[in-house]
């Protein structure tokens, strides 16, 4: 028994090593690329120009009612994106789960296929859609209705937004939706289970990881959008990451810039586990 158990010892051992050995590429890839420079703004953010310790930048942000609307914003414009995403996602992976392979993949590359494309020429192309002599003007006017002002506001951004992260939260709920059993369903439905029941008892709770993923990705890369916003928002719609561009290159005050770069790291990160373990209570209510 003893010899078993030292044989089992070392089994163990040499499997916590080449797991070891397998993560640490990618592990030094995180802590390089990700880790470092996290690190390193954290700790200018809390200097002076002059390299002095302070806390002044984050008094300066939060004391100031501008400074955490724009924040208020950023934060509502990622959300309301997020569960754009999620809405017009959800229904479309629903959708591809049940299609033949080619018609799958056709309906794969044309959610794919604007990712081919630069987000500036994406941007530029929607201010030609939204703009006051684009085409949805046009079509409004032609049926007697007027047309309203879309382009630098809060809903061009959201608009593009959408379009730009749409594939993101499409992607990650197929990947969960193929790995509900296929055969679960028609045994629900063979004990007397309806189409909506089968739907919020098993095809929803288990695609939960999914949407979790999905909505991560949608709402931190929205939260760090710069292009789109700029060119379909304009001088109108704040955003963090404007400020954190106008106070690195124009004021060139780069303890303020990763001040306001760290706290919409930290206030996104809060936001991304709230929601989460909301998520996971509502798999828990749905099954």
């Amino acid at each position: 028994m003893a010899l078993v158990g030292r044989l089992a010892g070392r089994a163990a051992v040499n499997r916590w090593r080449t797991g070891l050995l397998l993560a640490a590429p990618a592990a030094a890839v995180f802590t390089l690329l990700f880790l470092a420079p996290l690190s390193a703004m954290a700790i200018n953010s809390f200097r002076t120009q002059q390299g002095t310790l302070t806390l002044d930048n984050y008094t300066r942000f939060l004391g100031d009612p501008f400074y955490r609307d724009v924040l208020w914003n950023t934060l509502r414009i990622s959300l309301l994106t997020t569960i754009g995403c999620l809405a017009i996602g959800y229904p479309y992976a629903l959708y591809l789960r049940s299609r033949s392979p080619r018609l799958r993949n056709w309906l794969a590359l044309l959610l794919l296929s604007p990712l081919l494309i630069s987000m500036v020429i994406r941007a530029y192309g929607w201010t030609v859609v939204l703009g006051p002599r684009g085409p949805l003007a046009q079509l409004l006017q032609a049926v007697g209705l007027e047309a309203p002002q879309l382009l630098y506001t809060d809903t061009a951004v959201l608009i593009g937004m959408v379009h730009v992260m749409l594939a993101y939260m499409v992607l990650p709920l197929m990947g969960s939706l193929d790995r509900i059993d296929p055969t679960l369903l028609p045994a629900a439905k063979g004990l007397g289970a309806t189409g909506w029941t089968c739907f919020w008892r098993i095809t929803l709770p288990l695609s939960v990881p999914g949407m979790l993923a999905g909505s991560v990705i949608v709402f931190s890369l929205t939260a760090s959008s710069f292009v789109t916003p700029a060119i379909l928002g304009g001088p109108k719609v704040k955003l963090m990451p404007y400020f954190v561009y106008t106070q690195a290159t124009t004021t060139l005050d780069w303890p303020y810039a990763a001040a306001i770069g760290f706290i919409l790291v930290v206030v996104t990160t809060g936001v991304l586990i709230a929601y989460s373990r909301l998520l996971g209570r509502g798999k828990e209510v749905f099954s």
